[in-house]
């Protein structure tokens, strides 16, 4: 039996007629769009073993229902695999969780972006990029699941610029902002099982992020002297003095070096959280932190996180160069938290 689809359909003569439809209707990102017919709709509700009608998200700002039927028509348009869905579905019922607080970091000046990390074997099956050039071009899979989550925020929940979205700069992660951890080569155990996922499962975090900030090392060979770097770039980086959350992505020789070190994930983030603390005068100097500078301010110390465990540390980039990233979450102290969710694939 046919799946039933409910969406508005449009009549256009031709392949470029479809396109602009899209463009003058503002249904795309600026970039041209695969024409959503019906049966690439089914194709990918298919493949996701999914019924249209089922709602994936429900945005409680909005009061928006999120349903499969939309999500697969927005994968179409990205131009997604049939076999990317359940990625794509993952992570639009993790944008639903009140812990991401959908509203704050699709709506604030700020500028952050939807960060997606997949995890699991469905990661290699895919072919998405954990390696050289990581936030760059050249995967499909990489810049279609991120911009098919992008066009869902755009076309089904109304996260317009200069609407909904009230970014001042913005950046290129809200085109797509999608990569793979690098599970085979990486010094500590897969991302996701720090979420209570086994290694052979597949999950997609999500995360409210700014630009990666990336950083250069190439005189140390200690994990503590490559650290102590990415320690100061997040020191500089932490606009709002703490952040709710804090990435670091490790590229290859980094990871090697961290690697025969022998030091675990949780070293790494105790670390860090020590050493990127900042004097409360410091920030109050810089006009991060308001007031005036106190005696007492000269010793009391500020962390660019609450915790430890708010360093989301990650093994990813190319195997040659001594450069990293690190990448602030949006907002500050209790803003927005990652989210993981299981990746669920039809048997």
């Amino acid at each position: 039996m046919e799946m039933e689809l409910k969406s508005r359909r449009y009549t256009v003569p031709d392949l470029g007629g479809a396109m602009e439809l899209c463009f003058t209707n503002g249904w795309t990102d600026g970039l041209p769009v695969v024409p959503p017919t019906a049966e690439r709709i089914r194709a990918m509700l298919e493949a996701g073993g999914l019924e249209p009608g089922h709602q994936l998200a429900f945005i409680e700002n909005r009061q928006i229902s999120v349903t499969t039927e939309k999500v697969a028509i927005n994968a179409v348009m990205a131009g997604c695999k049939a076999e990317y869905m359940p990625v794509v579905a993952a992570a639009i019922e993790a944008l639903g969780d009140p812990a991401y607080g959908y509203h704050g970091p699709a709506t604030s000046t700020g500028g952050s972006a939807v960060f997606m990390l997949v995890n699991g074997p469905i990661a290699r099956q895919l072919d998405i990029n954990s390696g050289d050039n990581l936030f760059g071009p050249g995967w499909r899979a990489n810049a279609t699941i991120g911009r098919a989550v992008r066009l869902v925020m755009r076309n089904v929940i109304g996260t317009l610029p200069g609407e909904l979205d009230r970014s001042s700069l913005g950046h290129g992660g809200k085109y797509s902002y999608c990569i793979a951890e690098n599970e085979v080569d990486s010094p500590w155990p897969p991302f996701h099982t720090t979420r209570g996922f086994r290694s052979n499962q597949n999950a997609v975090t999500i995360f409210a992020a700014l630009a990666p900030k990336q950083y250069s090392n190439g005189l140390s060979a200690t994990p503590e002297g490559i650290l102590t770097t990415a320690c100061a770039h997040m020191r500089v980086s932490a606009g709002t003095g703490r952040q709710p959350q804090y990435a670091l992505v490790f590229a290859g020789e980094h990871q090697a070096t961290i690697k025969k070190a022998g030091w675990s994930r949780e070293d790494v983030q105790r670390y860090c959280f020590e050493h990127s603390q900042s004097t409360m005068a410091e920030l109050k100097r810089i006009n991060i932190m308001a007031g005036d500078v106190k005696p007492e301010d000269e010793r009391a110390m500020y962390p660019v996180v609450q915790a430890p465990q708010d360093l989301l540390v990650i093994a990813a980039g190319g195997n040659a160069g001594v450069q990293s990233a690190i990448i602030p979450g949006w907002g500050s102290k209790s803003g927005s938290q990652s989210v993981t969710r299981e990746i669920k694939v039809k048997k």
